[in-house]
């Protein structure tokens, strides 16, 4: 099924029941629509970067229902636990450690020691949520670079029938993206102003709030989050065949020999599913001192895993 639903109790169980079995599904929040996916599952969150013409794997906003679900989900330090009272539900997003190691959620997090996760405050998200018992990873429901949808109509102009269903909720109420704020230092980050504003967190925090410099180093945003995950064993990449020592991760039919193949029938979508957690396993296979891996093709979601690779091979 595609297309655009009225926001009803029956259809929030059928969107919860797509979610649950690794769908796409459109939903209105406070501030933007979003194109949600189980932050579980990397296949369907692989179908996310796909169904936007996600340039790179950047990390997405993890949606949760309750505030008091967040202890669960991050390392959530007192700061993060008295904003989260404050503000949530709202369009405030917080950047915290990750909880564990996880692999399910390496495409979700981009491969980083952090998670990006907020409450949202819009009846049919938190009710979606709810029903689908998992957390909700959703960046804004639109192509790559195109303008944020405030409206199931909008939504489904820029997605079509990539996405399995579009929730109608009405137009949104905030309009423009979540504040995101870094909670990893000592001193709270604003990477993106949005809902919330700096003067209401400097003024809930009794402290000043940084603004991003723009460092590579630090995120910016969501989107521009730049320190990758690099495995500590050298990885060579665009290889074709194994040197001695090395692991071998492959792409399509032609590598039966591999330790690894991220798509054996060389789906791209597979291969983005299964990037980040082959090349945490494989880094941590005291068999090989380095790794190599195939070539992939530079098309659709070939340009992100081809830049996730580069990075990680410097």
């Amino acid at each position: 099924m595609s297309g655009i639903f009225k926001a009803d109790e029956a259809n929030i169980c059928q969107a919860a029941e797509l979610i649950k079995g690794g769908k796409l599904v459109a939903f209105p929040t406070e501030t933007v629509y979003g194109l949600g996916a189980n932050v579980y599952d990397a296949h369907a969150v692989a179908g996310i970067f796909a169904a936007k013409g996600r340039p790179s794997f950047n990390p997405l906003i993890s949606h949760i229902a309750e505030p008091s679900q967040l202890a669960e989900y991050a390392r959530a330090d007192e700061r993060a636990l008295f904003l989260a009272k404050k503000f949530w539900p709202g369009p405030l997003t917080f950047v915290l450690p990750r909880l564990d190691e996880n692999p399910a959620l390496d495409l979700v997090c981009a491969g980083l020691k952090t998670i990006t996760v907020r409450c949202p405050k819009h009846p049919v998200a938190l009710e979606l949520i709810r029903q689908s018992g998992v957390p909700i990873a959703a960046p804004s429901a639109n192509r790559s670079q195109t303008i944020s949808p405030t409206t199931a109509e909008a939504v489904y102009e820029s997605l079509g029938d990539n996405v399995d269903m579009i929730l109608d909720g009405g137009a949104c109420e905030v309009g423009v993206e979540s504040t995101i704020l870094d909670l990893t230092t000592s001193q709270a980050v604003l990477l993106r102003a949005g809902g919330i504003t700096k003067e209401e967190l400097e003024e809930a925090l009794n402290e000043p709030v940084a603004i991003s410099d723009g460092n590579p180093n630090r995120p910016t945003s969501p989107g521009q989050l730049l320190k990758h995950y690099a495995p500590s064993k050298k990885l060579r990449i665009n290889a074709t065949e194994r040197q001695d020592g090395e692991l071998f991760i492959g792409f399509g039919p032609e590598y039966p020999w591999a330790e690894m193949n991220l798509s054996p029938k060389g789906d791209l979508r597979e291969a983005a599913a299964h990037l980040f957690a082959y090349m945490r396993e494989a880094d941590k296979n005291p068999n090989f001192s380095r790794l190599a891996m195939a070539p992939i093709p530079f098309e659709g979601l070939g340009l992100a895993i081809n830049d996730r690779i580069k990075r990680a091979a410097r």
